[in-house]
């Protein structure tokens, strides 16, 4: 009877102990979700570009003259390059801010219009002036200076000073050019008189009459080569045709123009031009800052140059001399 109490009684105990805990225990939490915000998607803005346009079938060593002008200016302005052969309406892409256009005219007018917050750069383009964001690099008009140039040079390279000229006789330009190219040979060797004597100073020039046809024109430069044993000719660039410095290359004499026939002839000492890649160099901080309608100044370099012709001491001078006339040390004494 004792032991039926005794477990009673525990039996009683623990279910008041259970009951105590069960009022005094805390409750579990259940765990909410709370909403996070999404991140805001930003357009990450295109990296600017720059576009070169120019033909196929461009000269190699101009070319790659052009595309490493363009790239490294790009380059140092944080910019991507691009080279195109064409140019349209669906080239255009996010981030574009410069194109320069070589030869043939691609539609620039219409292009620029277009997108008038690319800046546009017409190199050479007949018919394009500069105004809203088309810049226009300037042809170089100048005579004189080339022509000095060359009698300087020419008188430099040829044997005992025997160079000469061939120029249109009817042209007031041309007959310019002749008092610069003359006193081009001065400034390089005074009275240029040959340790042989002849009864005639030099350089000499020839003039070829306006009415003569093109095929005649080297019987021309035979005078000057039989007659007076002249080495080394400037051609103005109105008689400059293929037909005829490719006789002179079979004569075996030094040519200097001013434009590269389509065929390099043999001979052809260099070419003295404007140097648009040094323009295009002047006008990039403002294409780049989105300052158009610029007319560019075409400064004149020296190019096509044969090291064999023309050694790199020799160019240095004549080069020395180019600058030195463009600003304006040396004056070529043929008026304007």
């Amino acid at each position: 009877m004792r032991v039926k109490s005794a477990l009673l009684i525990t039996l009683l105990a623990a279910m008041l102990s259970a009951c105590s805990l069960g009022n005094n225990a805390s409750p579990t939490p259940v765990a909410t979700q709370t909403p996070v915000p999404l991140p805001t998607l930003k357009a990450t803005p295109a990296s600017p570009l720059a576009i070169l346009v120019m033909p196929p079938d461009m000269n190699k060593d101009t070319s790659d003259a052009y595309q490493k002008a363009v790239y490294d200016l790009a380059q140092g302005s944080g910019m991507r390059f691009q080279v195109r052969n064409t140019f349209t309406p669906a080239d255009f892409e996010p981030g574009l801010k410069v194109v320069v256009v070589l030869p043939p005219d691609p539609g620039i007018a219409a292009l620029a219009a277009a997108q008038p917050k690319v800046q546009f750069m017409a190199v050479d383009l007949p018919g394009i002036t500069a105004g809203g964001n088309i810049s226009v690099l300037a042809s170089n008009k100048q005579v004189d200076i080339p022509a000095f140039v060359a009698g300087y040079t020419a008188a430099m390279i040829s044997t005992d000073y025997h160079s000469g000229m061939l120029y249109p006789q009817d042209n007031p330009d041309a007959q310019r050019a002749v008092v610069a190219f003359t006193n081009g040979a001065s400034y390089y060797c005074g009275l240029c008189q040959p340790f042989y004597y002849v009864p005639y100073p030099f350089p000499i020039s020839i003039p070829i009459p306006s009415a003569e046809v093109k095929s005649n024109y080297g019987g021309y430069a035979t005078i000057l080569i039989d007659k007076y044993k002249v080495d080394a000719i400037y051609l103005y660039p109105d008689i400059a045709v293929q037909e005829l410095t490719d006789y002179i290359a079979t004569r075996g004499t030094q040519v200097i123009g001013t434009v590269l026939p389509s065929s390099r002839p043999a001979g052809w000492v260099m070419t003295i031009k404007a140097d648009e890649i040094k323009a295009i160099q002047k006008a990039w901080p403002n294409l780049v800052a989105g300052k158009g309608g610029q007319n560019v100044p075409s400064p004149l370099g020296l190019a096509d140059i044969d090291p064999g012709l023309l050694s790199p001491g020799k160019q240095r001078l004549v080069q020395q001399v180019l600058d030195d006339l463009q600003s304006g040390l040396i004056a070529t004494g043929a008026g304007q």
